[in-house]
């Protein structure tokens, strides 16, 4: 018989072992579900990167499930006004929250604003003058981690601690002047899409004053530098500066072994294959019917 030809009876039998490419049903996948990143702080702390979370969903066949892609969350418009959370990212029962904003301080606010909670949490920010210490916001234990704290005790005139990441915490600031340590906390590297990416790194914080102007850097995986919003769908958190830039979007990515059967049907995913696997990304807010 010449190759690539094969009697019924060869197509049932492989049908049976399921073995027989592209007709195994689906009945799980793997997932990786980022939330949207918070927005910075105005001369404040770091977004927080939005939550992460990934490992392996039972699904049914014929089922249905909606991929929600959570927003970045809004920077602060005053002092004070925290950065606004991200939106949660959704996938069937898995639910990733939102990164918490980061705490703003101007000159119409002199004990500035704390960071805000969420799947990490956004950094502190305190202004010179108040000489306090102002707490981050907290991360989701499995999601993400705190922001750092913002410090003005060093005597500069703003200092926000950076975002938290879905890896690290977010950084604190340090009472040295001349030292750069608010950066963004890091995210975490994920191969689920074929190339190795990070995702949900925190925003830096800004810190300002004297002969020391300096600030950190964003969280790898998508948090903003000073003044630069968090990646598009990466959920990173926002890096502060004026006006208070964005967190990132977040993004909702499934893949299973190519022997199962193609998806019935997607709305707004894309199919790609890599490494022995189909998979759907979904940048935006969709479905898939497997």
């Amino acid at each position: 018989m010449a190759t690539g030809l094969f009697t019924l009876r060869q197509v049932n039998q492989a049908l049976a072992q399921k073995a027989w490419s592209g007709t195994q049903k689906t009945n799980f996948v793997e997932y990786l579900v980022v939330a949207g990143g918070g927005g910075s702080g105005e001369y404040g702390g770091g977004g927080g990167g939005g939550g992460l979370l990934t490992g392996i969903l039972p699904v049914a066949t014929g089922s249905s499930i909606t991929a929600t892609v959570g927003g970045g969350g809004a920077g602060g418009t005053s002092g004070s006004s925290a950065g606004s959370n991200g939106q949660n990212s959704v996938f069937g029962s898995i639910t990733s929250l939102g990164g918490g904003g980061g705490g703003s301080a101007n000159a119409s606010n002199a004990n500035g604003t704390a960071g805000v909670s969420g799947g990490s949490g956004g950094g502190g920010s305190a202004k010179f003058g108040s000489f306090s210490i102002i707490d981050a916001g907290q991360g989701t234990s499995g999601q993400g981690n705190a922001g750092g704290r913002g410090d003005a005790s060093g005597g500069q005139a703003y200092q926000g601690g950076g975002g938290g990441g879905a890896g690290t915490a977010g950084f604190s600031v340090g009472t040295d002047p001349a030292a750069v340590v608010n950066s963004g906390g890091a995210g975490i590297a994920s191969a689920i899409n074929g190339t190795v990416t990070a995702y949900a790194g925190g925003g830096s914080g800004f810190r300002a004053g004297g002969a020391y102007p300096s600030y950190g850097v964003g969280g790898v995986g998508g948090g903003g530098n000073q003044n630069t919003a968090g990646a598009t769908n990466t959920g990173g958190g926002g890096g502060s500066y004026s006006p208070a830039p964005s967190g990132g979007s977040g993004i909702v990515i499934i893949r299973y072994p190519s022997t199962f059967a193609d998806a019935a049907s997607v709305s707004n995913g894309t199919k790609t294959t890599a490494n022995g696997y189909t998979i759907y990304t979904f940048l935006s807010s969709g479905s898939i019917t497997f």
